[in-house]
């Protein structure tokens, strides 16, 4: 019984290995990127250039190599293309890195996932999509990660706001979808958000909804105080907000024909109360604030396959940048999470790589701009010194 028991387990574990796939994977490991991503040539737009590059500072000059924006105020819009899929009954898992090393004022960072039917020589913003994944910044005030999902030719947005990475180092972004209609997003290998696809998503209508034949008693009292009807505003309450100023005195140069009749200036009355208002009791006959009752949505379907997508089968950067710079690489899409996460742990030894390199940098940078300014200051002394050796005309001359 026991050896029967591990066999099963044995391949139930084989087999699971075996039907793991990875769907695509491009690191940029060489130049012949060249010949899969296809640019597109979409009229109208000022399109920029990719290249291969580990950047200024890196924790490995070739393994580190990825697609690199390289021309400002740019868009910028690559696909390619790989064996057509559906994660029917399965997960998805689409991952990637990013590094804004150029401190990205404002631009994308997000790749798009396509059916077939995409025409990649005329790819723009408004093509149809499956899925947009990623960070977007601009500004202060925009830094979030994208989780967009196209339902039934919508493009359905979140409505949880995911704050992405907005240094200058190396970030993985991972996006788990799973066949029970829950989902994950990772940045370097640590879930910052999960839940369920209905949920976060407005997918589909409410399944509640306002009775729209119930309406509020008309004797529904929601007020919780009332008026004190025994309070009774005093005599003297009423008083003028301004009063004529009683210091002012009429100017001694002031002509009652040619500037008419004088009048003093108005102050704030000191003895102004201010509308008078009863003391407020609370109310007997209050009954809370009434709730409109719902009645189940017969508008709202259920829907298991939220997670579907029938067909992926082209990935694309579509994006805009006002400054260049950043770098895309490690491009993942399987269904298998743990490979994804495997992949996704080096991204400590990257940025550790990174780090060294780019304060070694700043080091040097900042010796040189000391240098640069103690040279500026002996260049000023030198002149201050030359100036004044300089002899003062004599004011002795011959006499005539």
């Amino acid at each position: 019984m026991n050896l029967w028991f591990n066999n099963l387990i044995f391949l139930l574990f084989f087999f699971g290995i075996v039907n793991s796939e990875i769907f695509l994977e491009d690191n940029f490991e060489d130049d012949t990127w060249k010949d899969f991503w296809i640019y597109s040539k979409h009229p109208g737009k000022e399109f920029g250039k990719f290249v291969r590059s580990s950047g200024n500072f890196y924790n490995d000059k070739e393994q580190d190599k990825g697609l690199q924006t390289s021309q400002d105020a740019r868009f910028y819009a690559a696909s390619r293309k790989f064996e057509p899929f559906s994660n029917a009954n399965k997960d998805l898992v689409i991952q990637f890195s990013v590094k804004h090393e150029q401190n990205i004022d404002c631009g994308g960072g997000y790749v798009k996932l396509f059916d077939c039917s995409l025409d990649q020589t005329d790819m723009h913003g408004e093509s149809p999509y499956e899925i947009m994944f990623g960070p977007d910044i601009c500004g202060p005030g925009t830094k979030k990660v994208h989780v967009i999902f196209n339902h039934k030719g919508k493009n359905i947005l979140i409505n949880k706001d995911i704050r992405c990475k907005d240094d200058v180092y190396t970030h993985f972004y991972t996006l788990i979808v799973k066949p029970d209609n829950t989902y994950e997003v990772l940045i370097d290998n640590e879930k910052i958000e999960s839940g369920n696809l209905e949920t976060d998503w407005e997918f589909l209508p409410p399944k509640k909804i306002k009775d729209p034949n119930a309406k509020k008693p008309e004797d529904w009292d929601d007020r919780p105080t009332i008026p004190d009807p025994d309070d009774q505003k005093p005599a003297d309450w009423d008083k003028p907000e301004y009063i004529p100023d009683p210091d002012a005195s009429k100017p001694e140069d002031w002509d009652d024909e040619m500037d008419g009749e004088w009048e003093p200036p108005m102050v704030d009355n000191p003895d102004y109360k201010g509308e008078w208002q009863p003391k407020r009791l609370d109310n007997p006959d209050y009954k809370g604030e009434w709730e409109h009752p719902e009645i189940d949505n017969p508008e709202y379907v259920p829907d298991d396959n939220l997670y579907l997508r029938k067909e992926l089968c082209i990935i694309g950067f579509d994006l805009w940048q006002v400054k260049s710079g950043t770098i895309f690489d490690n491009v993942l899409i399987t269904d298998d999470i743990e490979e994804a996460s495997k992949r996704a742990s080096a991204v400590k030894n990257i940025q550790a790589g990174e780090k060294k390199m780019k304060e070694a940098q700043d080091e040097e940078q900042r010796k040189r701009d000391e240098e640069e300014a103690k040279k500026n200051a002996d260049k000023d002394d030198d002149v201050d010194k030359d100036e004044d050796e300089v002899e003062e005309p004599s004011n002795d001359h011959d006499e005539l």
